[in-house]
């Protein structure tokens, strides 16, 4: 079956463009998810761990974007100062 993300991808599975909102948030949702997999379930990240992560697996560099749509989509959560994310199960 064809990854619906193929053309967001580059040859190393790096997102390369966040998919527009004209392309269905669904495409959005997925990136997300593709996303979150890199974060280990039970384990609390540093802001400056979960930027790292978010940068090894995108290339537009817009980490901040990133872990603030995988914190409101329900993928990530995090303490209300910014500072540790962790993964949480999928809603």
């Amino acid at each position: 079956m064809d990854d619906p993300l193929c053309s967001y991808l580059d040859a190393e599975g790096r997102l390369v463009s966040w998919p527009s909102r004209r392309n269905g948030r669904r495409l959005q949702r997925l990136a997300l998810e593709r996303m979150a997999q890199a974060f280990e379930r039970g384990r609390t990240y540093t802001e400056r761990e979960a930027n790292e992560i978010l940068r090894t697996r995108h290339t537009f560099g817009d980490w901040a974007m990133l872990r603030r749509e995988l914190v409101e989509g329900g993928l990530l959560g995090r303490t209300s100062d910014g500072s540790s994310y962790w993964r949480i199960a999928n809603p």
